[in-house]
């Protein structure tokens, strides 16, 4: 959570609390967490005052009528850590108190459509503000709302969004202050800022009410000194204000003094506003040492004129320098100096310095340099890419910068298409993964193809095989690859086997072949795709068994039995043969492929049924002739 820390006047009375916010985070199902982040100014504070415990009450929007209260124990008692603890005074410190508790929001109490608000309250703030009426009597209403959890019968799940960590402790009179108050929500919804009145509520300075339980809304907000409002709490040039999209708070304070201010994220999902939370801060203004802000300048490495902004677009070209030195300087002794690049339109490449980019100025003459390069592989694809160079100081409250714009272009080094020849056969045109060559292996029998590529930029080339979920040797696959600079051969080998035709099923077995090159910027591989179709062995020619036979024990003709019957397939094998007369009555049966029948000693016409295990039949006829 984002916490601007107070810094009071050395001797000034005061009470504890500097500011805080309420938090909701959905866990699991109807369970979520209930968080009140409270400030408590440690230097001035009372410790006694410090709650362990304080009370929530939850509200329905609609009616204002409170639902339930829930007891927030503290759970977690530390100090804040500043941005730059070389800023800090000593009379600046301040302790972060979490208080939290597991709640249940069940669907069947929190239905309304216009949502639920959860407020606590809490008196009372410094005395030493500066921007409000009568302070040490106005109490605080830490505040947050959040919509149904459940919506057109289905669940709806929210949590607040989380607001970054500070990024400066205090404000420098006439110095322009920012940081960033943008957050993050867990469910993606959008976040829009804007400033808003501080919250009083019912609580006073009497001892028995610093704590009562929450009543319903409105809550009263507290009262402006004369000449200042919502949209000018902290007076300055600007005036404090933030930025609805990015959270970026600003002021250049012209008072000195402390200041409470409030400010708003409400959050959307799909266009409608679905909750908000409120966080209540105070900030301090005070004089500061004199810090002038740093300045850099910029040219390409081997070249002595410095970069024009706004006039002058870099070229980055394959066979031309890619690198930037940088000059900066601070003319105030002893500032710490830190170069950054941040992009301004594009997300990569990462540009990086190659020397070191921080380093301290013992003197108003003294100048570092650093270097910054572009990847070789940088390409701007014909537009042109605008990079923030920013030095900054360690100056306090808060660092001044110098930012230098670079526009500029750039092209990576050409590359041309590796070649993968194969000797499978040709795919159907276009060719692609979705229409694969098609190669019909026959089982007992070994496949053997090749495959060659070559680089004309001698890139080093990679050959591999990948089955379409299945590994090649569970198969029985063999690829046998030797890569190399700007050439790569392999082999490929297959004799199926049943356990294969299983895997393989009706859709046979896909295999992605690729030749992979390295070193280029741009890899452009080449593959191709081949599905592999196990069939049988041919078939006899003629499955035309004998139709008669004469069991005189000649030697001719003396049995029945069928030499081209269709071949054994894996799972398609000969089941039996059987039988019978013709009443229907079964005469014979054998499940042996080789089987010989002699005839049951009677002639006459006889019937046979042939079946195979995966469902195929044969039918004939016998005469028996004695």
């Amino acid at each position: 959570m984002l916490l601007l820390a107070l810094l009071l006047p050395l001797g000034a009375s005061a009470t504890h609390i500097v500011g805080g916010e309420l938090d909701l985070q959905h866990s699991t199902g109807s369970n979520y967490t209930l968080t009140l982040n409270l400030y408590f100014d440690a230097i001035n504070g009372s410790a006694g005052a410090l709650d362990q415990s304080l009370i929530a009450g939850i509200f329905d929007k609609t009616t204002n009528q409170r639902l339930t209260l829930v007891t927030l124990p503290l759970t977690s008692n530390t100090f804040v850590q500043y941005t730059n603890p070389a800023c800090a005074v000593g009379s600046l410190s301040t302790r972060k108190l979490v208080y939290a508790k597991d709640i249940v929001l069940d669907a069947t109490t929190y239905a309304n459509p216009a949502g639920y608000y959860v407020a606590v309250e809490r008196c009372c703030r410094n005395l030493s503000i500066s921007n409000i009426v009568n302070p040490g009597s106005a109490a605080q209403t830490f505040y947050l709302e959040f919509p149904a959890v459940v919506r057109s019968g289905a669940a709806f799940i929210d949590s607040t969004p989380r607001i970054f960590p500070p990024l400066g402790d205090y404000a420098c009179r006439g110095e322009l202050f920012y940081y960033d108050f943008g957050g993050v929500d867990p469910d993606g919804d959008s976040l829009v800022y804007d400033m808003v009145t501080p919250l009083n509520g019912h609580s006073t300075a009497a001892a028995n009410n610093t704590a009562p339980l929450p009543t319903g809304a409105p809550y009263s907000p507290i009262t402006w000194n004369a000449g200042l409002s919502t949209r000018n709490q902290i007076p300055g040039s600007p005036a404090l204000g933030i930025d609805a999209h990015t959270g970026r708070l600003t002021v250049r304070a012209s008072n000195l003094g402390l200041f409470v201010f409030g400010a708003r994220c409400s959050e959307y999902r799909r266009g409608v506003k679905i909750g908000e939370t409120r966080r209540d801060f105070q900030l301090y203004v005070l004089n500061c040492p004199t810090n002038t802000a740093p300045a850099l300048q910029m040219h390409l490495a081997g070249s002595i004129i410095n970069y024009r902004p706004g006039r002058d677009t870099l070229r980055l070209l394959p066979s031309g320098p890619r690198c930037l030195t940088i000059r900066y300087t601070d003319p105030d002794a002893n500032s710490v100096l830190t170069m950054t690049s941040r992009p301004v339109n594009f997300t990569v490449p990462a540009v990086t310095f190659t020397t070191t980019a921080t380093g301290t100025v013992r003197a108003a003459t003294d100048t570092l340099t650093t270097t910054l390069c572009f990847p070789e592989c940088t390409d701007t694809k014909g537009k042109v890419y605008l990079l923030d160079l920013i030095v900054a100081d360690n100056g306090c409250s808060l660092p001044k910068h110098d930012t230098l714009r670079v526009a500029f272009t750039a092209t990576q080094p050409p590359n041309a298409a590796p070649v993968l020849t194969t000797s499978f056969p040709p795919a159907p045109l276009p060719i692609s993964d979705d229409v694969p060559a098609v190669v019909r292996v026959t089982m007992g029998q070994r496949y053997t193809a090749t495959l060659a590529g070559t680089d004309a930029d001698r890139n080093a080339l990679a050959l591999t095989a990948t089955g379409a979920g299945f590994d090649l040797a569970a198969v029985g696959m063999q690829f046998t690859a030797q890569n190399g600079t700007g050439q790569a051969n392999a082999t490929f080998s297959w004799e199926p086997s049943c356990t294969a035709v299983a895997i393989a099923g009706e859709g046979g077995l896909l295999v992605h072949f690729q030749l992979a090159e390295t070193g280029p910027c741009t890899p452009l591989p080449q593959t191709r795709t081949v599905r592999f179709e196990v069939v049988p062995a041919a078939d006899p020619a003629v499955f035309k068994p004998a139709n008669v036979i004469t069991p005189n024990n000649d030697g001719l003709n003396d049995f029945f039995y069928m030499p081209d019957l269709p071949l054994d397939f894996c799972d398609q094998k000969f089941a039996n043969i059987r039988i019978f007369s013709r009443w229907g009555q079964q005469v014979y049966s054998s499940s042996e492929r080789g089987f010989q029948w002699g005839g049951m000693g009677t002639g006459g016409l006889y019937y046979y049924l042939v079946t195979y295990t995966d469902g195929r039949k044969f039918k004939g006829w016998v005469e028996v002739i004695l």
